[in-house]
């Protein structure tokens, strides 16, 4: 097993240990612009089914931390304006998520925190931030959206642990390194996005300077 995986597993092993704390800490990462598709979920699981007394504290500090995370990338959007957003998607797909917060308004983010992965969550975040969408509803949609799913998978949990644990032991290899390989992919595709971001922001810079 390499470095990297060594790090990995230590890492997993550090945030099963801290409980509740560690899916705040998990929540803070898959809620920002390098998100790690299906980590949420398979902690709030494998957390809900080892201490079935304590599943419903875990869906609250689930969804807690993702309420903290999701807010921070709003704050994001609501700063580097739909310039950020239109950095990080395609025009044309960054279009039209601004059509179905026209359309649906706070239940597009409902909806969007509430698809499993890998569905992106971030543009949705960076878009309401963008688009000067209320804080108070915007953390309310995602509450909504967050809790209704953490509670579920929480309870899920409680309930068939034993086949849940089953089903972790038997596919543990091929589940650790698809998140592992999701996670990797999520962190490059920032980084481009960040890198492309700072190079056209440059770029648009010297031109004003060029102009003056």
């Amino acid at each position: 097993m390499g470095k990297m995986s060594l790090l990995a597993v230590s890492v997993w092993g550090w945030l099963q240990s801290l409980g509740g704390i560690g899916l705040i800490l998990l929540a803070l990462a898959d809620n920002s612009v390098v998100p790690l598709p299906g980590s949420m979920d398979a902690l709030t699981i494998i957390l809900a089914a080892s201490k079935k007394e304590w599943w419903w504290y875990y869906a609250i500090m689930a969804t807690v931390g993702s309420i903290i995370g999701a807010y921070l990338t709003f704050r994001l959007g609501r700063k580097g304006g739909k310039e950020a957003l239109e950095n990080k998607l395609s025009k044309q797909r960054a279009q039209k998520v601004y059509a179905s917060f026209d359309r649906w308004g706070g239940w597009t983010l409902v909806v969007a925190c509430l698809v499993p992965p890998p569905f992106p969550l971030s543009p949705f975040l960076l878009a309401a931030g963008a688009m000067n969408y209320a804080r108070h509803k915007f953390l309310g949609a995602v509450a909504l959206g967050r809790a209704i799913r953490y509670f579920l998978l929480a309870w899920l949990a409680r309930s068939y642990g034993s086949a849940i644990f089953a089903f972790f032991h038997r596919y543990y290899k091929p589940v650790f390194w698809s998140a592992v390989g999701l996670a990797v992919a999520g962190g490059v595709a920032a980084l481009f996005f960040w890198w492309r971001y700072k190079r056209k922001k440059k770029e648009r810079g010297e031109r004003k300077r060029k102009a003056a």
